[in-house]
This record gives C-alpha cells, sequence and structure tokens, in this order.
C-alpha cells in the first residue's frame, strides 16, 4: 500500500514517481524530494497536455518555475494548491543544486505537499467520481528504511536530472510529430474537461492549510535562506521585546527580527500559518517595529506573511505592497538608508547633455513627480524618434545621483536593441557601467544590466553555489521596459511580478490605442 495508490487508474506515471519520493523518504531526503519535484512537473506537464484551459508559454524551453508562473496556470489552480506546489519545486530545487545536507523534515514536507496537489489533480480530474479519495497523508505507509540503501549524492541526482529532461524532451518531440494523434487527443482533452466539470459540482471541503510552525519551519525559513539570512542565527527567532502595545504584561516575542551589520534591527517578520490572511499579522508587526524603534532608534522594515503571500510595509516610505520572497541584507539596508539619504528628485538638475529638448526634460520630471507621491510605476508615451532612450538615461542619472536607485535593469525584446541600449548608456552616462546579460552572465552585480525579457525570464530562478538567489525581488531598484505593449506584459509578466522596483515602461503606441492592460 501507498499513500499514492489512488493515482494507479487514472495517473499511473505520476503515481509512480510519487511513491519513489515515498520510498526514498525514510532513508534518502535529497531523493525524495528530487522525486517530489518531479513528480510536480509531471503533473505541471499532464495539465498543459490535457487541459485547454491552460496555456503553455511559446518558448519550448520553458522551465518548471516559468510554467507555474504562466497566467493560465494560476488562473485555474486553486492558491492553496498552487502554494504547496511552490514549495515542493523549491525544496527539490534546493535537494538539487545545495551542497548542504537535506534534512528529514523537508522530504517529510514535500511528501505531504505533493500528497496535497495529487488529491487537488485527482478530485478535478478522475474519470471515476465514486472513486474515493484518502483525505489525510499516512506516514504509516511509508516504507521502513531498507539498511543497505545509501544517500544519493548531490551529482548523481544532477545527472538524473538531466537524463529525465533530455526524456522528457524527446517525448514531447515525437508527440509534436505524431499528427494523428491529434483526434485522439482533442477527445481526450474533452473527456478530462468532462471530469473536471463534473467534480467541481462537488463542494471541496478537504482542508489544505498547515500550522504556523510549519509555515515557518518549512517555508519562511527556506524563503530567508534564499536571499542569505539564517533562520536560526543568533537573535533571528522568537526575538523578546518590551513595551508590546495591546500586552498585558507588555512583553512579546518576535517571529524573527534580522539584524544589519551595525546592530540594529533591518526588519521584522509576522508569520501567520497558511490558511490565515498574511494581513491579519499587521498590526501585530507593526507593534513589534514600534518597540524595536523605541530601544535602538532605528524603524525597521515590517513584513508579515503566511508563508505564501508575503507584504512589505515601508511605513516611513510607501504603502504596502505584496512581494514574491523577502529582501536580502544589502537590500534591507539600503532601503532604510534611503529614508536618510535620498533626495528631493524637484530639487536635482537634468542632465542637458544627455537630453536638451523640452519634452525630454518635461516626461523626466513628470516621471520624478509620479515617484515622490510615493507611486511606484509609470508609462513614458513618446513617439518614434523622439528619444526615448535618452529620455531614460536621464532618469536613470536623476535617481542615481538623487540615491534613490542603485541597480537598473534594462529590458528589451531583441538582441539588436539590447547592443543599441548598451551603446547609449555608454557614450551618455559612462558612470553607469552598463552591461550587456546577452554576453557577460556574471554581470549580476552590476550598477546597470540590459537584457532582453528571454534572457530575464531564465534566469530569475537561478542560483550561486551555495544557494542563494542570483536575483532577489529586490535585486534591482528600477527597471526600464523598452516597448512596453500588452503583448509584452503578457509573455513575459513574471519578471515584473517578480521583481520589487520602481518600474518605467517606454512605448510609442498612442494613447488612444493602447490597451488599458498596458498601464
Amino acid at each position: 500500500m501507498s499513500n499514492f495508490s489512488f493515482l494507479d487508474n487514472d495517473f499511473p506515471a505520476i503515481a509512480d514517481s510519487a511513491k519513489r519520493a515515498e520510498m526514498y523518504a525514510p532513508y534518502d531526503p535529497r531523493s525524495a524530494c528530487f522525486y517530489g519535484r518531479r513528480t510536480l512537473e509531471l503533473v505541471v506537464n499532464w495539465l498543459y497536455d490535457h487541459d485547454s484551459a491552460f496555456r503553455r508559454p511559446y518558448d519550448p524551453q520553458a522551465t518548471l518555475a516559468t510554467l507555474m508562473h504562466e497566467r493560465s496556470f494560476e488562473q485555474n489552480i486553486p492558491l492553496g494548491v498552487r502554494q504547496k506546489a511552490h514549495t515542493v519545486r523549491k525544496l527539490g530545487n534546493l535537494a538539487v543544486h545545495d551542497t548542504r545536507p537535506v534534512r528529514q523534515l523537508e522530504s517529510a514536507t514535500v511528501l505531504k505537499e505533493v500528497f496535497q496537489v495529487l488529491y487537488w489533480l485527482a478530485r478535478t480530474y478522475q474519470q471515476d467520481n465514486r472513486a474515493v479519495l484518502p483525505v489525510h497523508f499516512d506516514p504509516r505507509l511509508i516504507p521502513a528504511s531498507p539498511e543497505e540503501q545509501q544517500e544519493a549524492s548531490k551529482a548523481s541526482l544532477q545527472k538524473l536530472e538531466a537524463d529525465l529532461a533530455a526524456r522528457d524532451k524527446q517525448a514531447q518531440e515525437l508527440l509534436a510529430r505524431e499528427a494523428a494523434l491529434k483526434a485522439e487527443l482533442d477527445a481526450m482533452r474533452a473527456q478530462v474537461t468532462a471530469s473536471k466539470q463534473r467534480n467541481a459540482r462537488v463542494p471541496d471541503e478537504h482542508d489544505y492549510s498547515r500550522t504556523e510552525q510549519e509555515t515557518r519551519e518549512v517555508i519562511i525559513d527556506l524563503l530567508l535562506r534564499e536571499v542569505g539570512w539564517d533562520p536560526a542565527g543568533e537573535n533571528v527567532a522568537e526575538y523578546p521585546v518590551t513595551g508590546l502595545a495591546g500586552s498585558p504584561s507588555g512583553k512579546g516575542r518576535v517571529d524573527y527580527v534580522l539584524w544589519g551589520d551595525d546592530g540594529n534591527p533591518l526588519a521584522v517578520v509576522e508569520a501567520k500559518r497558511t490558511s490565515k490572511d498574511s494581513k491579519a499579522g499587521k498590526q501585530q508587526a507593526v507593534n513589534y517595529a514600534d518597540c524595536l524603534e523605541a530601544s535602538y532608534g532605528q524603524r525597521p522594515l515590517i513584513f508579515y506573511t503566511n508563508g505564501y503571500d508575503i507584504w512589505l510595509w515601508d511605513d516611513a516610505r510607501y504603502p504596502e505592497r505584496k512581494l514574491q520572497g523577502f529582501l536580502t541584507k544589502d537590500e534591507m539596508q539600503r532601503a532604510v538608508q534611503r529614508r536618510r539619504s535620498a533626495q528631493d528628485l524637484a530639487q536635482v538638475s537634468i542632465d542637458q547633455d544627455i537630453v536638451n529638448r523640452y519634452y525630454q526634460t518635461e516626461a523626466v520630471r513628470r516621471v520624478n513627480a509620479r515617484f515622490s507621491q510615493q507611486f511606484r510605476k509609470a508609462l513614458l508615451v513618446m513617439a518614434t524618434g523622439t528619444g526615448k532612450t535618452r529620455t531614460a538615461i536621464a532618469l536613470v542619472d536623476v535617481l542615481m545621483r538623487a540615491g534613490w536607485v542603485k541597480r537598473v535593469l534594462f529590458l528589451a525584446d531583441r538582441k539588436a536593441l539590447v547592443d543599441q541600449a548598451v551603446g547609449a548608456f555608454k557614450r551618455h552616462l559612462p558612470a553607469s557601467s552598463p552591461v550587456n546579460l546577452l554576453s557577460d552572465k556574471e554581470a549580476a552585480e552590476s550598477r546597470l544590466v540590459v537584457s532582453t525579457y528571454h534572457t530575464m525570464m531564465g534566469l530569475i530562478d537561478a542560483r550561486y553555489e551555495n544557494d542563494t538567489r542570483l536575483f532577489g525581488v529586490g535585486h534591482f531598484d528600477l527597471i526600464i521596459v523598452d516597448e512596453a505593449h500588452r503583448s509584452i506584459y503578457r509573455s513575459f509578466g513574471a519578471i515584473f511580478d517578480y521583481f520589487d522596483s520602481l518600474l518605467v515602461g517606454l512605448t510609442a503606441t498612442p494613447k488612444d490605442e493602447v490597451d488599458r492592460n498596458t498601464y
């Protein structure tokens, strides 16, 4: 017996992969996490192949992360299930790419999360709606640990991952060549749609939630480690504070305090269980920030999260906003320092050697005014040939000199435009040290990075050897989007959803013809 036997009839390949994860769990957590992610890959590809509601990205090399951030995927998967799938993906990545030992906790979590995802899959798409699904994951069904088995090496799993990826690619190519299968595939999709509609008539009362402690140990700790924080570090977790509003004793414990190199608090993190709204911890986090500000004289950034929804409130500068991860120490320090060092943009001169036409300087002033009013996005509509790139360069110059931005990402849709942009920045703003990410993959730390959308999409999930992210959510302070049309956002919206930055779009499309989604 297995926790995944209920998949044998309708999803045999997925069941086999899940059972492998279950088999390895007692003695080889790394392999268990790997097969958990492999199971998730099979599920995601099954959905794109069988349910017409899922629209596969046009990029044939799309990664699992890209597939899971595609609009149709996010629209058709319930939030709770989607969150669990991302946990499996991240822990699977950790197992394959990180050199640190993988704990039993991670493998146990992967099994439970995979079970929940597969429960949803079977409940939604099973052909026999009379089949009884197991409501709970039963750890007693995990096979006993065979003493002769040894933990798989990281290298062997990476080789296995590459072999499976090659096999999957061959299978996709074979399927594409077999035009005769189209009629059968259409019929199968119709059957899947009918099963989905029939099963949807029955309310889903399954409990997909987890405890607050599990949320912290499995999800939040992982997200913090991804950007270089040590959740087990000194004075990080359960930090005691006094003078706490709303507490009879005036005492409390902050779930996490993240500290700067100077010994001052950079951020507080208030955690809630996954079934709760993240914003339920907002006031509590504010109270903790008040205590730390009173003790240290520095107001920390305020985070509140249920592990899946992460909110940041820098209440000294901006309204609260939703993030896809935490900031690094360097990014937090920059955010706190800007409260004191950022200059009034209206008082910073515009370099007339970069732009000298009235409408160009007016465009820079308008964007500066918008950012000064706590908005974080702006769209410049300028006709072809009026100097959009030079206007953007002048804007970057002002924001850098004013202390508003340190790192900038300029995105274009073709290599030729990337080359042109790099050349323009070198001529008009050489101090920005522009680099072409297409030819210099080691340029992540540069002040000004120029890239195509495709390249950046492929690097969002990239990591260093120590498993920290190549680009954290706060890596760039400003992103400039060349040719910011609706089609760009539809295809590459995950970039703008991921990065927490000021955003400027450039377009030559007249306002009356711009689709509202561009704005």
